[in-house]
Parts: structure tokens; C-alpha cells; sequence
């Protein structure tokens, strides 16, 4: 596909190990007044789905990279995939693909622009300009009519993303996740955010931490490389019999973790919980890195933390122990964020009782387009009133702030540019 009044070229690549690291990840640090990547878009995390076989075409997710070329140079860019399903994705259609099935209509495949398995605010079309981010999303939905399919999606994007599709048509949809945000001078320590919490809340979080202490568990974290290979195995052994009580295969394979530990170890913290020395649960946090950082050796004492965010991911245990599971996801990562600077601590997908562990409700931001034009109105009418709703939910929680002043921490908007 070729933009002739701009000089612009649309190539579609079947694969992330089609484009080039450098430029995607040049491309990513740009969307960033702080230059710091988002670990989800780096092109290592989204080529390591790939190789180890967890976002295949056999998995129901075949690549579709859209690149933008100006000459020579990568000029924007974008992950998509081919959807035989709606799995894995954390903002829900199958209504939408149920009515299709109904009238007799084909909703899948579906285009999704989106990080598989990965409800994590943040860039997803890579421009170097406004306008050439808005020349993509054209550009996606031309090839989506040319395709034939019934729809694209861009999941969790940021609000240059949103910028980009409402100019190109695109309709919005929002959802409701929960983050916990530094106030602008951070906290002296643990003790310290308690205190800025409601006596209620306060109360309830000392007693949650005092009954897992109590019953002889203990914690440490490892960050990038100082996370051990055996550390690695014991977490995906915990990760994989979290799926499997559960009654599901896990997502990630095995292979896909040993991809994160060679090529972006930067971009983990592992928090172990143990009892009588012996391991017995594990949580995996995500956090953000600028490139000067991307070492493999990401100390927190020294590197700079403006901008820095950790995102709550995978757990898992192989003991029952009364709120384990709110002290290694939110507790533990918490108190790691307050003593080292971060500013944000994202909680993952839904989940209104993290509210009452300081996760504060934040609005995040979907873009629609569907081709036939029946749906799209009915589509557009269904956004409009579930729009309204979303709008009620918000007013509610924010009127059940867990601090003492609903002023404190301030409010901000989780889909910036990352």
C-alpha cells in the first residue's frame, strides 16, 4: 500500500522478527516524554510471544505488523493480529460476536491492535508525528476493508492512540481498572503511606500483613539478573499451577519466561515467599526502564525514577495461606515501589477490592471500527449507554476513596504515552 501524496509506504509483516529491534524500540522510547519503555511494546517482549509459541496462528493469534515506511526509514508502526477468538484480550466483544452468529455473519477473524494477554495501558500505534499516527490508523482501516474483516480493535491505548482513531472515526469504548499512584513528594516509607490511608483501611491492611507473617512467611525479591534460574523455574511452577487449579492451560509457556530472562531481564522483580526457608509462592512484577538502563543490571538505588511504573502480572503458590495473595501482588510490591522511588503501580485488568489496598479507579480507553454498517450503529448505541454507565461506576468508586483525603494521591490518566 502506497500513501504517493506523502511519499509513505504500508508494508504488512507476518511476523515481529520481521522489523527491526533498533527502530521499533527507537519508535516506543519516542511515544515517552521520559523516553522510558513501556516493557510490554518492547520488541523483545512481543517477538519472544511469537518464538515461544504462545501468540501463534495455533493459538488463535497470527501476526499482521503494520509498518509505515518513509524511504528508507521506519517512520510508525503497530502490532496486529488476526483473531480466531476474543481470549486473552481483557476488553470483551462476544455479545458483538454472538449478534454477528445470529444474523449469520462471520465476526472472526478480527483485526486486534493490541499486547496478547496484556491489559496494560499504553502506546500501540508508534509514530515519530500526530499526523503520521493518524495516516496509520487509516492505513489499518483500508487494509481491514481490502481484508474483508469484520472489525478492528485497539486495546488499552494511549491517549495519542485516541487522538488518532476518533479523527479517523473510530468509535471509544472505556473500562475501569485500578492504580496506585506516589503524591508528588512520595512517602518516607510503608508506615508512612498507612498513615495516609482511612483508619478503616489502615487497620485492615496491618491485620491482612500481620496473619501472613504470623503463619511464618517471609519474603525477598531479586530484580533483572540477580532473579536466579531456579528462582525462574519456581515461579513458572507456581504461575502454571495457578491455569491448571483453574481448570486452563497458562498463556506463556515456560520458554517464553527464558526469552524474558536473556533478552530484557531489566524489565522483571520477583517477589518469593518462604516458609522454613523453603520456597512456597511467587509473584512477578513488571516494571518499566529507560534504555540507558537496559543493562541487565537495573539497579534501583542508582538509576533515575521519574516516570518509572511496576505492573502487577503473574502469581502463583503451592500452599494455602490466608491473604498470601495481597501480600505478594500488592503488599510486598507496594512497599518495593515506596522505597524505591516509582510512581505508579498498576494492578492489572478490573478488580474493584484493590481499592481497599490504595489502587484508586482509573478510566482506560478502547477504538472500534466495524465494518458493517448495521452493527456499527447498533455498536455505537450500546457505547453510548455503557459509556453513561462507566461514568456512574466512576463517580461511585471515587466517592469510596481509601485515604483520608480523596484529594490525596491526585488523579491521573494511566494511558499516557509509555
Amino acid at each position: 500500500m502506497k500513501n504517493n501524496a506523502n511519499d509513505y509506504v504500508i508494508r504488512i509483516l507476518d511476523s515481529p522478527l520481521k522489523v527491526d529491534a533498533a527502530e521499533w524500540n527507537a519508535l516506543l522510547a519516542a511515544q515517552s516524554l521520559d523516553g522510558v519503555l513501556n516493557p510490554f511494546m518492547r520488541h523483545e517482549y512481543l517477538a519472544a510471544l511469537e518464538a515461544s509459541g504462545s501468540a501463534t496462528p495455533q493459538t488463535g493469534w497470527t501476526p499482521r505488523f503494520v509498518t509505515l515506511w518513509q524511504g528508507a526509514t521506519l517512520a510508525g508502526a503497530c502490532a496486529l493480529y488476526l483473531k480466531a477468538h476474543s481470549y486473552g484480550e481483557y476488553v470483551f466483544d462476544w455479545a458483538w460476536a454472538n449478534a454477528y452468529q445470529q444474523h449469520g455473519l462471520d465476526y472472526y477473524p478480527k483485526a486486534l491492535v493490541a499486547v496478547p494477554f496484556t491489559p496494560v495501558p499504553g502506546a500501540r500505534l508508534l509514530a515519530r508525528t500526530a499526523a503520521e499516527r493518524t495516516l496509520l490508523v487509516k492505513a489499518l482501516v483500508a487494509w481491514c476493508e481490502a481484508e474483508k474483516l469484520s472489525s478492528l480493535h485497539l486495546l488499552f491505548a494511549s491517549d495519542d492512540d485516541v487522538a488518532a482513531c476518533e479523527q479517523a472515526g473510530l468509535m471509544l469504548r472505556h473500562t475501569v481498572q485500578f492504580h496506585w499512584t506516589a503524591p508528588p513528594e512520595g512517602y518516607r516509607g510503608f508506615d508512612a503511606f498507612l498513615m495516609s490511608l482511612s483508619q478503616e483501611k489502615r487497620k485492615k491492611i496491618r491485620q491482612e500483613r500481620r496473619k501472613v507473617a504470623d503463619a511464618g512467611i517471609t519474603f525477598r525479591w531479586s530484580l533483572g539478573q540477580d532473579i536466579s534460574r531456579a528462582d525462574w523455574d519456581f515461579f513458572y511452577r507456581c504461575y502454571e499451577r495457578t491455569y491448571l487449579e483453574h481448570g486452563n492451560a497458562p498463556y506463556l509457556s515456560r520458554d517464553f519466561f527464558r526469552r524474558m530472562e536473556a533478552s530484557m531481564p531489566e524489565n522483571w522483580l520477583l517477589f518469593v515467599a518462604e516458609r522454613d526457608g523453603v520456597a512456597v509462592a511467587s509473584s512477578l512484577i513488571a516494571v518499566s526502564a529507560r534504555p540507558d538502563c537496559a543493562n541487565g543490571k537495573n539497579d534501583p538505588e542508582n538509576r533515575p525514577t521519574h516516570g518509572l511504573t511496576a505492573y502487577g502480572r503473574y502469581w502463583g503458590a503451592l500452599a494455602r495461606v490466608d491473604c498470601l495473595h495481597f501480600e505478594a501482588c500488592y503488599y510486598q510490591p507496594l512497599q518495593w515501589c515506596i522505597e524505591h522511588g516509582f510512581e505508579r503501580f498498576e494492578g492489572g485488568a478490573q478488580g474493584e477490592h484493590k481499592m481497599a489496598r490504595a489502587l484508586l479507579p482509573v478510566r482506560t480507553t478502547s477504538a472500534h471500527w466495524l465494518a458493517h454498517p448495521s452493527f456499527a450503529d447498533a455498536v455505537e448505541r450500546f457505547l453510548e449507554r455503557e459509556g453513561a454507565g462507566i461514568d456512574n461506576y466512576m463517580d461511585e468508586l471515587e466517592r469510596r476513596s481509601p485515604f483520608k483525603s480523596p484529594s490525596l494521591p491526585p488523579p491521573t490518566d494511566p494511558a499516557s504515552p509509555s
